[in-house]
């Protein structure tokens, strides 16, 4: 590490103009936040007083039953979301961003510890000796990828999101924990290097539910459970095609990746987006991890007909985006995960609950599995398509429309999810979201608790 930070420092013939080519990757106009490389430069003095109203329509008689507590029926966050950036001097720079929560449910109890909690998303300080190198120190957003719905080299993403109020993950990609990391990068003249090392710092936990978030806990035991490295260059091979490289070891697995773009016209930018490495699949990492935290009983982590070995496990989103003239951005995306549920896993998991669900703690155990996806942000089955499509000054000025959708291509189950933001001034905004899931009963969006919800939101800007 020593070696490669010296070398970052040395690296002083590249000159200011020498820009990122990572930029160069993001599809033409698509809406993903900055990446990891962007943060040295991009400004977020953003604060402001939100405040967001959801209700949930639930479904009654589901296929697995779902264990206590039952899901809420409406919630609501009061926030203050604050960016700050204070510059020390030339070289130097201080980064701050978080959220301080107060919720209210009919689901939480009040008053109680659980209605306040404080997310600390980034806390960092940056160092630039030179124009065309830089380190940061401290709890980092790091964002690796090119796709929208699924990214495979974003390797920091599991356990970070806290409150999701969206689906988008371009949203939850912003809104998302830190992890605590030292991280160099360096521009050159044929593209860039970012090495990062984020240390192991305490245990891994059970899977947070509501009940057991603490207030002002950082949650470094989200982020930094395992020792984590990472390095990936960018290679300016040829005029708008700048391949991304990535190494990634943490703990005892090691994955690759790349990132890949291509224009196709003045309109369509397809890219290419894939990690791999051995690993056991999802089912079994997920009962392993319930029985490390102590979650699960070792007798229910058999409830399932698998293999605990380790194979080399693909995840791929490929995809495209169309820009039209009028603001108006499309993105479409095959996503592979191989560790994910086959048709034959998602057999099993129902058929499990109605021969051995009167067993007490099996639905318990099959419902973990899903949790443990949704909290590794792992898509569930192994074949999805996703399609994303935003408007941006939408019928008229300051009116933003977005919509997306998830599908699941093994069963044709699927989450879709409209959103309206309109910018009343440079102070207020107000907006609406809509989202909700189809599928037959057996299906994996079909089978959920939650078959409808609506939320209103306004923020003050500050």
């Amino acid at each position: 590490m020593a070696v490669l930070l010296a070398g970052m420092v040395a690296a002083t013939s590249v000159h200011a103009a020498n820009e990122d080519s990572d930029l160069d990757r993001i599809p033409t106009q698509a809406p993903a936040e900055p990446t990891s490389d962007q943060s040295a430069t991009a400004s977020k003095n953003v604060n402001y007083l939100g405040d967001a109203l959801a209700i949930f329509g639930n479904r009654n008689n589901i296929a697995v039953p779902l264990p206590s507590p039952s899901p809420p029926t409406w919630e609501n966050w009061l926030f203050l979301d604050t960016r700050e950036e204070l510059r020390l001097g030339d070289a130097w720079r201080l980064d701050y961003s978080g959220r301080l929560n107060f919720r209210s449910s009919n689901s939480i109890p009040f008053p109680t510890h659980e209605n306040v909690r404080n997310d600390l998303r980034e806390l960092f300080v940056e160092w630039q000796p030179t124009e065309s190198t830089w380190f940061e120190l401290g709890r980092v957003n790091i964002r690796s990828g090119v796709a929208l719905g699924f990214n495979p080299t974003d390797f920091f993403r599991p356990r970070t999101v806290v409150e999701a109020l969206t689906a988008d993950p371009s949203v939850l990609r912003e809104d998302r924990l830190g992890t605590l990391m030292l991280t160099g990068q360096t521009l050159w003249r044929f593209g860039s290097i970012t090495m990062v090392y984020a240390p192991r710092v305490t245990v891994p936990t059970a899977i947070y539910n509501i009940r057991d978030e603490q207030s002002f806990n950082p949650g470094l035991d989200r982020t930094n459970a395992q020792d984590g490295l990472l390095l990936k260059t960018s290679v300016n091979i040829a005029d708008r095609f700048n391949p991304e490289l990535l190494y990634f070891h943490s703990g005892d697995r090691t994955q690759i990746g790349t990132n890949l773009t291509t224009p196709v016209n003045r309109e369509i930018v397809a890219y290419l987006e894939w990690s791999g490495g051995t690993r056991p699949d999802l089912i079994a990492d997920a009962f392993q991890y319930g029985r490390m935290t102590g979650t699960l009983p070792a007798e229910v982590t058999t409830l399932l007909p698998n293999s605990t070995a380790g194979h080399f496990m693909n995840e791929l989103s490929v995809g495209a985006s169309y820009a039209t003239e009028n603001r108006m951005t499309f993105n479409l995306e095959y996503h592979l995960n191989e560790a994910a549920f086959t048709s034959r896993d998602w057999s099993n998991w129902f058929d499990t609950s109605m021969s051995r669900g009167f067993i007490p703690g099996v639905n318990a155990a099959l419902w973990y599995l899903r949790s443990y996806a949704q909290d590794q942000q792992e898509p569930l089955s192994r074949h999805s398509a996703f399609l994303r499509w935003d408007w941006q000054d939408a019928f008229v000025t300051d009116l933003e429309l977005t919509a997306l959708a998830t599908v699941n291509i093994q069963d044709a189950s699927g989450f879709v999810q409209a959103t309206a933001e309109y910018h009343l001034s440079r102070a207020w905004t107000v907006g609406g979201l809509i989202a909700g899931t189809y599928g037959g009963r057996r299906s994996e969006y079909g089978s959920l608790p939650g078959e409808a919800s609506v939320l209103l939101r306004a923020n003050r800007y500050f």
